[in-house]
């Protein structure tokens, strides 16, 4: 049987919350308040649009509850579509599983990391044409970018979400395949992490 040729070279995905007060940013609302949260959020989420947009990437926007088609993302720019899946390692395997079936090589950012930058994303790309995998590791033990050019499933096992072991356990699910390790970035989760960026200085001005 013929393998039909996929017809994008660069796929970007991004994972975002729907940005509903009380629901976003809950770490950082129990300390600042449901209101700086939100903004804060916000202003998260204007920054990931920004650098994505900047990218030489098509670009596919997954909602966690529901599609939005008239938000600030342009419907034009942005493929919208729903997550799919219970924890958050079935939702990146679905969504990878997707869009690999019409990408040759696709990268997965959320909207945490305000210091994200085109340049870092181009390089998970490049270094995808050496490595298995590419990660982007946070401050918090996890990672803000995870790239690949096939599915990996096992990447996704066993692993114990929003913890300090989440890079850790996914690196071991890697069992003989290689990896790149991008610089680390700030995951912004509490105001101790909103502290460490520029974006602090924003939202206090």
């Amino acid at each position: 049987m013929k393998t039909m040729k996929k017809s994008i070279s660069k796929a970007l995905i991004i994972f975002i919350k729907n940005p509903e007060k009380g629901k976003v940013k809950t770490r950082l609302a129990k300390t600042e308040g449901e209101d700086f949260a939100l903004r804060t959020y916000l202003a998260l989420q204007q920054k990931t649009k920004e650098v994505a947009l900047k990218t030489n990437t098509q670009a596919f926007l997954f909602y966690s509850n529901e599609i939005n088609t008239t938000d600030d993302w342009d419907n034009t720019q942005f493929k919208k579509l729903l997550q799919q899946g219970e924890m958050l390692g079935d939702k990146m395997n679905s969504a990878f599983e997707e869009v690999l079936s019409v990408s040759e090589k696709v990268v997965i950012i959320g909207s945490d990391c305000y210091d994200i930058s085109e340049e870092i994303i181009e390089t998970a790309f490049a270094k995808l044409e050496e490595y298995d995998v590419v990660f982007g590791p946070a401050n918090d033990g996890g990672y803000y970018l995870l790239g690949m050019s096939k599915l990996h499933t096992e990447l996704f096992e066993g692993v114990e979400w929003s913890t300090e072991t989440v890079l850790k356990d996914s690196i071991k699910n890697l069992k003989g395949k290689t990896y790149f390790l991008l610089q680390e970035l700030v995951d912004i989760d509490t105001i101790d992490d909103l502290k460490q960026t520029q974006l602090y200085t924003i939202l206090n001005i």
